[in-house]
């Protein structure tokens, strides 16, 4: 008999899906949607209607397991907890003993995103006195640019879309990033509203908009200004909120005289008319709202460009409009008590701090100390970080001691000294935010772990016991840590107990209707046009469109590669289910008809992309989804199931962007050649 049980979706996506999860004798049979939960609404992606053949999947490991074989080759040799354990222990004392407690790296990141198992680890290396693992990877340039211009707030609900008018979809692919958005902004289309993508490429969601403007990645702010020139010429401002609600506005205006439609057209590749199109669209509709993806901030130049694109609803006055905003993240209301899964308190001296975008150069480059010990967990950066050729020249040395945390056997697990067995979501309990919603939801076991499977918590509390660490925290449940969490004076979490969570429901947050009622997070309190933090910190106080450029390939490769989601992976993940696999097909580079025949470049031809970093192999899609001079590979493939074994982030940069110190993903500079001729 089938039993269904409430879970939740950990991945790192802003949907956060309810689950309902049917169970048979111990086994995962069925995964599908809470129809219970009011934003997920009972579906759930392509991705996770898979999960269940990902919890039990033949690729499981069941044992800890030691390396047995050359690094890389993935041979290895199951043991007891306790040697592998006890090992890694002897091994980070002997580290410690030699070179100090800073040549221990700890490397993780969304590999799940409840709160618990994923701060789990930062006690016990806090208390080890390793280095600080500064995790910037993804989010924190887009957060940085928004905060400059708004504040570090919680921002518009995505369920008040329905009421727009005009639905512009900035930088997000929202069918396979953030699906559950899409039927609010239905409603909103069925009552009249316009769907406008903006997207350097004909995606999922940019094909099934009303309208799509393909500008050139990169030059995102470019396009925001010239919007914002039209705005103001055309007198199609709110001069009251702009009055009363914002700073700067008269240093704007001389900055705006530089983006005419025609210099903003120059710069992004989209047509003047179509640039005039968008504004006018904008300042004249009833209720305009901005759904920002964190496309535009995978530049060097991104925190400008969110920075640019945040300032929109000011100058229209859509923040206090129903249906209208912005909406970047829901991240800021989940304000919990953080010291409780942190405990930064617990390290004696302030450790050094390493860029997890900069692990290659952290693992062949970095001394006094050098990295000797890697602890890898809820991450697979042999795949996901930037600059692969040099992350695995430093995960090959043989005196780096590397422990992996993993559900199957990774890229980075093959070259790990041990890999230890993780439990999955559905086998440990935590409690799941959002940054796409405003519900809280907790999830509990709904099976035993398979094999000898352990939560990140308890192999974190295990190696803490073996150190003779004895701090409270390393004794805590999962449970009195939820508790902890929720200890916060928050009035977005007034109310809400772990009593009210244990039932698995999800819980909304006390988020009012109008969320930007509470003010803005700038230091003027005022939505910022001019800011002086910036300019304090040596960057232009005004938004500005200085195009992102790989700077290593100027003037010697041709195309622009960006790297976005492919549908049917998540980050690296589910690239282990076969069916997945193939209903993605084979790795693809999508081309200009105009740049594939001055490459000699056929249809479905193996193509190899390559510049100074490193090469990959792909088949090539001509196709004007793309424009010229722009080349698109979704991903994210392991390197083994890619031709010549090599990922796409072996073309990716160590570079950090603007601000936020993410990585500039999308801005590539490469070339292509047919790979045999």
């Amino acid at each position: 008999m089938v039993i269904y049980k409430r879970s939740v979706c950990p991945h790192d996506c802003p949907d956060t899906c309810g689950l309902l999860v049917g169970v048979e004798g111990g086994r995962v049979v069925s995964v599908k949607g809470d129809p219970d939960h009011p934003f997920t609404q009972g579906a759930i992606c392509v991705k996770v209607n898979h999960y269940g053949e990902r919890v039990h999947s033949p690729l499981r490991i069941h044992r800890p397991l030691k390396r047995a074989g050359k690094k890389g080759d993935g041979v290895f040799e199951p043991v007891s907890w306790d040697q592998a354990l006890n090992e890694i222990v002897e091994r980070y004392k002997k580290i410690i003993s030699d070179v100090g407690a800073e040549a221990i790296l700890p490397y993780s990141y969304a590999g799940t995103m409840g709160v618990v198992q994923f701060h789990a680890g930062h006690p016990f290396f806090h208390r080890l006195g390793a280095s600080r693992l500064l995790r910037t990877i993804c989010s924190t340039t887009a957060e940085a640019g928004f905060s400059a211009s708004m504040g570090g707030i919680p921002t518009t609900d995505i369920e008040s879309a329905v009421e727009s008018d005009l639905i512009i979809l900035w930088g997000t692919n929202t069918l396979s990033t953030n699906m559950h958005a899409w039927p609010f902004f239905l409603k909103a289309r069925k009552n009249g509203a316009a769907i406008v993508a903006v997207d350097p490429y004909a995606n999922r969601t940019a094909r099934e908009a009303d309208i799509h403007l393909k500008l050139r990645p990169g030059t995102d702010a470019a396009l925001a200004l010239g919007m914002m020139y039209i705005l103001v010429k055309k007198g199609l401002i709110d001069r009251r909120f702009i009055a009363d609600e914002t700073l700067g506005f008269e240093q704007l205006q001389p900055r705006l005289e530089e983006y005419g439609p025609h210099r903003a057209a120059e710069i992004t590749g989209v047509p003047a008319e179509e640039i005039e199109d968008l504004a006018t669209r904008y300042g004249t509709a009833r209720a305009p709202y901005i759904r920002t993806g964190w496309g535009p901030s995978r530049q060097l130049k991104g925190g400008m460009a969110m920075r640019t694109i945040a300032l929109l609803p000011a100058l229209v006055g859509a923040i206090y409009k129903r249906g209208g905003g912005i909406t970047r993240s829901t991240s800021a209301a989940f304000a919990f008590n953080m010291k409780a899964v942190l405990h930064e308190e617990l390290a004696s001296t302030p450790s050094r701090i390493i860029n997890m975008v900069q692990l290659g150069s952290a693992l062949t480059q970095l001394h006094d100390p050098p990295v000797k010990g890697l602890h890898v967990y809820h991450s697979n950066p042999a795949v996901v970080a930037p600059d692969s050729s040099q992350v695995l020249r430093g995960l090959q040395r043989e005196d780096l001691f590397t422990v992996v945390h993993e559900i199957v056997i990774s890229e980075t697990a093959l070259y790990a000294d041990f890999v230890l067995p993780a439990a999955t979501s559905m086998e440990s309990t935590d409690l799941y935010r959002s940054y796409g919603h405003y519900y809280l939801q907790m999830a509990h076991p709904v099976i035993d772990p398979i094999g000898e499977a352990r939560s990140t918590l308890s192999i974190f509390q295990e190696l803490a016991h073996r150190f003779g660490f004895d701090e409270p925290c390393f004794h805590q449940s999962e449970s009195e840590i939820i508790e902890a969490l929720l200890a916060t004076d928050s009035p977005y979490l007034k109310g809400i107990t772990l009593d009210r969570l244990r039932e698995g429901r999800p819980v909304r947050l006390n988020v009012p209707d109008d969320v930007f009622s509470a003010g803005f997070g700038t230091p003027s309190s005022k939505i910022e046009f001019y800011s002086q933090s910036m300019e304090e910190r040596g960057l232009d106080p005004l938004p500005n469109s200085e195009p992102s450029v790989d700077a290593a390939g100027q003037g010697r490769f041709g195309l622009q590669l960006i790297t976005p989601p492919r549908h049917q992976f998540l980050n690296s993940t589910f690239n282990e289910i076969a069916d997945l696999r193939d209903q993605a097909g084979p790795p693809t580079l999508m081309i200009h008809p105009n740049d594939a025949e001055k490459r000699g470049i056929e249809e479905n031809m193996e193509v190899r992309v390559y510049n100074d970093r490193g090469e990959a192999f792909l088949f090539a899609r001509i196709t004007d989804r793309t424009g010229p001079g722009v080349t698109v590979a979704e991903g994210l493939y392991w390197p083994r199931f890619m031709p010549g074994k090599h990922g796409i982030n072996h073309l990716t940069s160590q570079a950090l962007a603007d601000m936020g110190q993410s990585c500039a993903f999308h801005c590539n500079l490469v070339e292509a050649t047919p790979r045999y001729q």
